[in-house]
């Protein structure tokens, strides 16, 4: 978040970059408007896109198709390392930066304005009581308050749904998917610096949109990643095992094997694009960024969106504080720019996928071969992701491989590389809203999927003492993916920030 009056302050994990997580192919459009010779400058963006592959897996076979993607002059990156390279360049400008800081409560003035945030009192046990590392939570006030929280950030989705801003916006609910990403160092003649390459197909089934990714990075580094979308069907489905599985891939194996694993991460990301835009502004300032949605899905690429809304609504805050003028502009200026151009022109995509894979690779090409963004039609999102989940008896469970402990491995061993640290005894940040629904609801109705959705195994069915399954939440391994905020069935998760800098500590993702 950002609390603005003559200075902005931002809000993270343990460091800047430290909760940042990406592929990342990195287009550099609104970074060549903001700092124009970051060239010249010792910024971590370094290796070029070299070449750019797109191919259709089947279990044993990697076919090459034309790829859709127009990669040349961009780059792949560590989008963390690109966040602290940033975070410097503010400081150097003289932005105060509070990484370690979690903002958990709005703060509105006696005519429901928002007039700054609260951060969250640290030193609390589980039970409530103040431990002695006590030290109370503090008000950051500003005339304008900018929140920048990422996909699905907690206070935004307060503010969204309490002033109505996505109806006042393009109306359409906000669509999701999850990524899952490794970084591996591989061997040096396995290596291509800027090689990137797109799958779509196995392992996922024909009712499942997602893809996967493999980007070479220098230092003979690979980010190799599987995002399912989170309107998926089946609750069967584990998005971490499917990960697993993309790895046994013949032409996957092959690039991994004899190599080593040094990080992994997952993370939401927005999907609903131009039809799930909301209306930014709000009584005190704005939302922008992931918060607000402008990833471009045929592109898999939002930080070049997510970085010009930061802009736009910079200007229109400086505007305001300077001349007096309505925050109104952002929102005016958001309209004008190639933000909406880009997502206008792309809005068809992802909703083409409602039909089934060979639908939407077939709408897609008429999007972009024919009508080149121009369509007479806008088609609009399926059911939200929640209530996409299908009942367990229509389908079969699935039986995942063992992990082999050198491609693939097991759940603890993973977080274990994100650097995932929670302190202990604190007051669990992931609440049930009725704390009967798992055993009632989600158990025998869908076979417990936040068993399998949550990618570091959060939540887990242990048997009580009359052999019952009981929800018991880790909350500790919590990666911060948002997936049980979006996913759960009955929406009866509730997703509030921990002790301020918990969660992953990602350095490369």
């Amino acid at each position: 978040m950002c609390s603005a009056s003559s200075d902005f302050g931002q809000f993270s994990g343990c460091a800047a970059g430290a909760h940042v997580l990406s592929g990342n192919v990195f287009e550099p459009r609104a970074l060549d408007e903001l700092i124009p010779n970051w060239r010249q400058e010792d910024s971590p963006i370094r290796v070029p896109v070299s070449s750019d592959k797109f191919w259709l897996l089947t279990k044993n076979q990697a076919w090459t198709l034309p790829s859709p993607f127009d990669n040349k002059g961009n780059y792949v990156i560590s989008l963390s390392q690109l966040v602290r390279w940033m975070g410097t360049k503010a400081e150097e400008l003289g932005v105060e930066v509070y990484p370690g800081f979690a903002a958990s409560e709005i703060l509105y003035d006696e005519n429901q304005i928002v007039t700054g945030v609260a951060t969250n009192d640290v030193g609390i046990a589980k039970d409530g009581t103040k431990r002695e590392t006590f030290q109370p939570g503090v008000e950051l006030r500003g005339r304008i308050t900018l929140f920048a929280e990422g996909c699905r950030g907690s206070l935004s989705e307060k503010i969204i749904r309490n002033h109505k801003l996505r109806e006042r916006g393009q109306g359409q609910h906000q669509t999701y998917a999850l990524g899952i990403k490794e970084v591996w160092e591989i061997e040096e003649g396995k290596h291509k610096p800027g090689s990137v390459i797109h799958t779509v197909g196995w392992p996922l089934d024909t009712k499942t949109y997602g893809g996967s990714f493999l980007y070479h990075l220098d230092d003979r580094q690979l980010a190799i990643g599987l995002v399912v979308a989170l309107n998926y069907r089946n609750p069967f489905l584990s998005p971490y095992d499917e990960f697993q599985k993309f790895k046994q891939h013949p032409a996957v194996r092959e690039l991994l094997e004899g190599g080593t694993a040094i990080q992994y991460g997952a993370r939401t990301l927005n999907e609903g694009g131009f039809q799930s835009i909301p209306y930014p502004v709000f009584p005190g300032g704005a939302i922008i960024g992931c918060s607000a949605g402008f990833l471009n899905v045929p592109k898999i690429k939002g930080t070049h969106t997510a970085m010009k809304s930061g802009m736009l609504a910079a200007e229109a805050t400086f505007k305001s504080l300077v001349e007096g003028s309505s925050m109104e502009l952002y929102w005016e200026n958001l309209k004008k720019s190639w933000i909406w151009e880009e997502l206008h022109k792309a809005r068809n995509y992802r909703p083409a996928f409602e039909y089934g894979f060979i639908p939407g690779m077939a709408l897609s090409a008429l999007e972009r071969y024919i009508f080149k963004g121009k369509s007479p039609y806008t088609l609009k999102h399926g059911r939200p992701d929640h209530e996409a989940t299908d009942t367990a008896n229509l389908h079969v469970p699935i039986q995942y491989p063992k992990p082999d402990g050198q491609i693939t491995f097991d759940v603890p061993t993973s977080l274990y590389r994100s650097n995932t640290n929670h302190e202990h005894d604190q007051p669990p940040h992931l609440r049930l809203r009725d704390p009967t629904i798992p055993e009632q609801v989600n158990v025998p109705l869908y076979a417990g999927p936040e068993s399998r959705y949550c990618p570091a195994r959060v939540y887990e069915y242990v048997s009580d003492e009359k052999g019952d399954p009981k929800l018991q939440i880790n909350a500790q391994n919590c990666l911060h993916c948002k997936a049980c905020d979006i996913k759960d069935p009955k929406q009866n998760i509730e997703w509030t920030v921990p002790e301020g800098g918990g969660g992953p500590g990602y350095t490369v993702m």
